[in-house]
């Protein structure tokens, strides 16, 4: 039987490569050169877990000390890079990825937040921060507005992914039941939100546009 310690690394690392994969593939789209491409691949790896135990004090942060998250960031941009063609056939590789990255980083981030005696609401919104953080960091630097900003249901699919887990340990479920059902929401709701086009209501107007409308139907400024 595994300890929930090394399932919840076995998901950061497998999380960390799905999410390095996304980095990458970015990267190589933008023209990025190697090392750019394995900079990215490290940022959208790493990012999301290095703020969570930042915040829940698990200091220095796992990223920063076990190599092997480094050996799996460096070898998902290597794979990329030499091999993006094959990557490239998937059907929208940077969405498939990134999808597969946030539904293990929600669940892993969530239940290491409950290990360290995070409340449940705190736990499944840093369960959340865990999936998302990474992806924002890497469109960041890519001079993109983030996902999480403006994609289908986003942040939304992660924190229903953490807050299974969550739900799981308040109901004494064990981990090997309640994350994979997590991880499962968390990617499903993400990937019908991609093809059907699911969304939360947004402003379709800008402040300017909005302006101009109000002066055109008064005839005066407001």
């Amino acid at each position: 039987m595994i300890a929930i310690e090394t399932f919840v690394h076995i998901l950061d690392l497998v999380g960390t490569f799905v999410f390095a994969i996304s980095g990458a593939v970015a990267a190589v789209n933008r023209r990025l050169d190697i090392f750019g491409i394995l900079v990215l691949s490290f940022v959208a790896g790493n990012v999301g877990g290095i703020t969570r135990d930042v915040l829940i004090g698990a200091v220095p942060p796992a990223a920063l000390t076990d190599g092997l998250y480094l050996l799996v960031s460096v070898m998902a941009g290597l794979i990329t890079f030499f091999w993006y063609a094959g990557i490239d056939r998937l059907r929208s590789p940077v969405l498939l990825f990134d999808a597969g990255g946030l539904s293990l980083f929600a669940v892993a981030g969530a239940q290491k937040a409950i290990e360290f005696g995070l409340n449940p609401v705190m736990a499944a919104l840093l369960g959340m921060l865990t999936g998302i953080g990474g992806g924002m960091m890497r469109d960041v630097l890519l001079a993109e507005v983030p996902q999480v900003l403006r994609s289908d249901l986003y942040a939304v699919a992660a924190l229903a992914g953490a807050s299974i887990v969550v739900i799981g340990d308040w109901l004494g479920l064990s981990y090997g039941v309640s994350a994979p059902a997590g991880a499962a929401l968390c990617f499903g709701l993400r990937f019908m939100a991609i093809r059907y086009g699911w969304h939360l209501p947004a402003a379709h107007l800008s402040a300017r546009q909005r302006a101009e409308t109000d002066y055109s139907d008064d005839g005066n400024a407001r």
